[in-house]
């Protein structure tokens, strides 16, 4: 419920602070005075989006702060705290801040946390709903009217599995699409596919079998000069009886082992001349093994060096370094297989399309068997309001028609209808070829009192949404009003005095110039001055006392209610 609501330096209004009780609250007052600004202040502090236009003319900013009380509003409670937003102080109430600065910049606070407009508008949702004076022109809209009828039928099951199934039938349609779109290129491409995996499948080459063939490639085409060097290192090492380097350095250790008798300091070169002919000797039995196992085979080469250049061959084929060869053919298999097993994809593609269409018809079929079901008590509902309200010969129609033959959507495939007739012996019509725009008004009011059961919002603010009724007529939607007020909390601007006095509350507006600047004033009615604006709007600008009577006389009708 809404608590309190201030207001600076927004539009004509300079400082407006207003405490907000339960029940129905009439604002009234002259026509121009700005009767709907704390609503439009309202729309902004919930997320409306806001320009320099709404700060007062030589202001710095704009300040709107809306405080409301979360006592038995579930839904809002739990809003916050999925987004910790809930107070510290006190977790039942909740404060609402929007600045506007001249410059169009906005800001948002909930309980003092900055916030998105998205947020601002999520909360606001579960906070009050404001009925603006073209909201029933929704009414002659069938998206609407489909909107209202799952609303009272309370679809909401429904509704879901048709999304969730149109969802799911349209994500495999537009797979099954893309398939179908690209099968031209997919033979093309399977084609090329064939000819390149087939020869690279007759090739196979190993993951590491390239560098294994260059190697052996080397060493076979090199063969003969390396066995020569080969020998010839063994021969100037080990055998040579002209003089090897092993007989040389042992010669050597010979000498220096009888000089070291007579200089100790030669014991280091002797240490390593010694593991220098170990060395040599070592070496020179690794040529011997080497040398004995090359092995020179001509045909050997000649199949190294075929295979070699194949693949030198195919790597320039597929434009890549040769080394990569075998990675190029895993790939290419890869794509060759994905691309044969698409024929069974789409068909089982085609499966899941047909199935899941299947489901969509289903849903869309039950959602609409409980809009059938629903569709004839909300027709009654209505009628029997819109009767109370001076249309007693009106009958009301929602039709709903179901044809699978419709562009499927996501809410279904029925053709939601209201029809109406105002007058025996006239036949049933779409509402926009019916009705007055006063009887529309009454049709919108008389749907709200009967969507009032099943409200989640606890405020409810209607502007204007008497306009076009008067007399008898306007008694009556004063009563509805009066009966909404007693289950939520309902504003309602008007200029009719029999909805003011159905009110429990009553604010006046009134705006004050000087001159040079306007500003808009709202202050709490006592009794008294309430019997003073009903005969002000009673009798217009001269207030006689019998229209002070009419006044009081119609407080006094209400209070018994």
């Amino acid at each position: 419920m809404l608590v309190h609501l201030s207001i600076s330096n927004f539009a004509v209004v300079k400082q407006l602070n207003v405490n907000l009780e339960h029940g129905l609250t009439a604002i009234t007052g002259e026509t121009g005075a700005g009767k709907s600004i704390a609503i439009d202040a309202l729309s902004l502090c919930l997320g409306e989006r806001a320009d320099a236009s709404a700060v007062r003319q030589g202001a710095g900013k704009a300040e709107i702060v809306a405080h409301f009380s979360l006592d038995g509003n579930t839904a809002a409670r739990q809003l916050l705290d999925e987004h910790e937003l809930t107070s510290d102080e006190d977790d039942n109430t909740c404060f609402i801040r929007r600045v506007i600065s001249k410059e169009g910049r906005s800001k948002a606070f909930i309980n003092g946390s900055p916030v998105s407009l998205q947020q601002l508008k999520g909360l606001g949702q579960t906070l009050l709903a404001i009925h603006g004076q073209n909201t029933h022109l929704q009414l002659l809209k069938e998206d609407h009217q489909r909107s209202l009828l799952d609303s009272y039928a309370q679809n909401q099951i429904h509704q879901q599995r048709v999304r969730q199934s149109y969802a799911l039938w349209r994500e495999n349609q537009h797979k099954l699409r893309d398939l179908n779109e690209a099968a031209r290129q997919r033979e093309d491409r399977l084609q090329l596919l064939t000819y390149q995996v087939k020869e690279l499948d007759e090739f196979a080459i190993g993951e590491e079998e390239f560098g294994e063939l260059e190697t052996e490639h080397k060493r076979l085409s090199n063969g003969a000069s390396l066995l020569e060097q080969a020998q010839t290192s063994f021969y100037q090492l080990y055998e040579s009886d002209e003089g090897n380097a092993l007989s040389i350095i042992q010669s050597s250790i010979e000498r220096l082992t009888e000089l070291t008798e007579h200089d100790a300091s030669l014991s280091p070169i002797l240490t390593m001349l010694n593991d220098a002919a170990i060395q040599v000797e070592e070496a020179s039995q690794e040529l011997r093994t080497y040398c004995d196992h090359l092995e020179i085979d001509p045909l050997r080469l000649q199949q190294v060096e075929a295979r070699f250049s194949k693949a030198m061959e195919l790597a320039r084929k597929h434009q890549i370094e040769p080394e990569e060869l075998y990675q190029h053919h895993q790939q290419l298999s890869a794509e060759f297989e994905t691309l044969n097993n698409q024929e069974s994809l789409l068909a089982d593609l085609e499966t899941q399309v047909a199935t899941a269409h299947a489901d969509y018809l289903n849903a869309t079929k039950s959602l609409s068997e409980s809009r059938q079901s629903a569709a004839k008590k909300l027709a009654s509902d209505i009628e029997a309001q819109i009767r109370q309200m001076n249309m007693p010969h009106a009958q009301l129609a929602v039709e709903v028609c179901f044809d699978e033959t419709l562009k499927p959507s996501q809410t279904g495939l029925d053709t939601v209808t209201f029809t109406v007739s105002t007058n025996p012996g006239q036949p049933l019509d779409k509402l926009d070829k019916v009705v007055s725009g006063g009887e529309l008004s009454r049709i919108g009011l008389a749907i709200q009192v009967i969507a009032s059961d099943q409200q989640a919002t606890p405020t409810m603010i209607f502007d204007e949404v008497d306009a076009g009724i008067s007399g008898p007529t306007a008694s009556i939607v004063g009563g509805l009003l009066r009966k909404l007020g007693k289950q939520s909390q309902v504003l309602c601007v008007t200029h009719l005095p029999q909805v003011a006095a159905q009110a429990h509350n009553q604010l006046f507006v009134s705006k004050l110039t000087d001159g040079a600047s306007t500003e808009t004033q709202m202050l709490a009615l006592t009794k008294q001055d309430r019997v003073d604006e009903l005969a002000r709007l009673l009798a217009g600008d001269k207030v006689t006392e019998s229209a002070l009577a009419n006044a009081r006389e119609l407080l006094k009708s209400t209070e018994s209610n």
